[in-house]
């Protein structure tokens, strides 16, 4: 969508009906709350990662709250589900904003969606710490309610360039449904392997289909030795089952949010062996910041998105701190403040943020993301990524 249309008026176009929000409250005896809100894909695409990030957010604000709330003021969470779907994420949004007064919106998860709200968002001034990758967000004209701890695609499709290298790929052949990145992953693969004497060639495809049977065997013909199946989790099972049966015997890679536990079980553990799950940061794993967020969630393990999720709710509530005040543009002012100053004290929790804040001293957040530090127009600047590997109908990482 180009930039000149996507404005506060094409976006009030999307109002509709509103569901009920999730919502914890505790009692205070205070002015009224602060509110923070999650926008995440409870159902579509997006849902195996929504419930999580919802679950991070209240388990931070539930921390906040109990000792004793941010400026005085208990924190008040609410979650919509915005359905993996620009509309249901507009009406979702509005609802948030112009009803519940949110300070900002967290953990936007499809580009889709992103790319729809954001004009919402910087028009009154609440500030969207997202997921969402595509690059053509944060090009837009968001005056500084913008920051992501997802990499932008250009970055993913890099480092899909480098695994296809590293593979040894001569004959590379892409895959993708319609969405807002797809022209950008492609062309930095492009840029990455084509240098390198690999051939690509490359399809774009109907996500809703219910078979790609045609473009499989399409494929086919192109003889590739290695593959991108570059769908959402939905579109994998149901291209997973087609490369079975059309007995593909080329390596096989796609984005890891496409290829989990789920998409294992459903596309069968034959059709699923072996495939490569690339392009997903790396939470930090061995970081105090990590463990604690295993023991809010009760979780042994934890994917990049509850992380992220976590760092989200952790960095809006230290940028209102610093900014003293509880509002979107308190946090846009303040988030590089906590974020990008590597020279200060490092803190990796909101609870452990707020009294060095309140004495007047400088914090570095890092947390169970990694590294939190922002450009100017909201892209996240340091990122490890991990690879997996799909073996026996487990996912293993690797190490290239």
């Amino acid at each position: 969508m180009s930039t000149t249309l996507i404005t506060r008026r094409t976006a009030l176009l999307g109002a509709g009906a509103i569901a009920a929000p999730f919502v914890v409250t505790t009692s205070f005896g205070q002015t009224g709350p602060i509110r923070l809100a999650g926008l995440v894909s409870l159902t579509g695409s997006g849902s195996p990662f929504g419930p999580n990030s919802r679950l991070a957010h209240q388990a931070v604000v539930d921390e906040v709250n109990a000792a004793g709330g941010l400026l005085g003021r208990r924190i008040e969470y609410l979650a919509e589900d915005d359905q993996t779907n620009a509309e249901a994420g507009i009406r979702a949004a509005r609802k948030l904003i112009d009803v519940d007064k949110v300070a900002a919106i967290m953990s936007v998860w499809a580009s889709a969606v992103g790319t729809a709200v954001l004009p919402l968002c910087w028009d009154n001034k609440v500030m969207m710490l997202a997921i969402s990758a595509a690059d053509s967000i944060a090009a837009l004209p968001h005056q500084g309610y913008f920051v992501r701890t997802q990499p932008h695609t250009e970055l993913q499709g890099k480092e899909f360039g480098r695994f296809a290298l590293a593979l040894g790929a001569k004959n590379l052949y892409l895959m993708m449904p319609q969405t807002p990145f797809t022209e950008t992953v492609f062309k930095s693969i492009r840029e990455t392997v084509e240098p390198k004497g690999v051939k690509v060639a490359s399809v774009i495809f109907d996500g809703k289909k219910t078979s790609f049977r045609s473009e499989v065997d399409e494929m086919m013909r192109a003889n590739p030795d290695l593959l991108m199946m570059g769908g959402y989790q939905a579109e994998n099972i149901v291209m997973a089952k087609d490369l079975f049966r059309a007995n593909f015997k080329g390596k096989i890679m796609g984005f890891a949010f496409g290829i989990t536990p789920a998409f294992i079980e459903a596309a069968g553990k034959e059709a699923a062996e072996g495939m490569y799950g690339v392009a997903e940061p790396s939470p930090a794993g061995g970081s105090a910041a990590y463990g604690r967020l295993k023991a809010l969630v009760k979780r042994d393990t934890l994917d990049t998105y509850i992380c992220q999720a976590y760092d989200h709710a952790n960095l809006a509530i230290l940028a209102m701190a610093k900014g003293k005040e509880g509002s979107g543009t308190a946090i846009k002012d303040n988030i590089r403040k906590i974020a990008n100053n590597d020279s200060a004290m490092k803190v990796d929790n909101a609870i452990d943020g707020l009294k060095p804040i309140a004495e007047g001293k400088e914090i570095k957040y890092a947390g169970a993301s990694g590294p939190c530090k922002f450009s100017d127009i909201g892209n996240i600047i340091e990122v490890a990524f991990r690879t997996t590997q799909v073996k026996d109908g487990k996912l293993v990482e690797m190490k290239i």
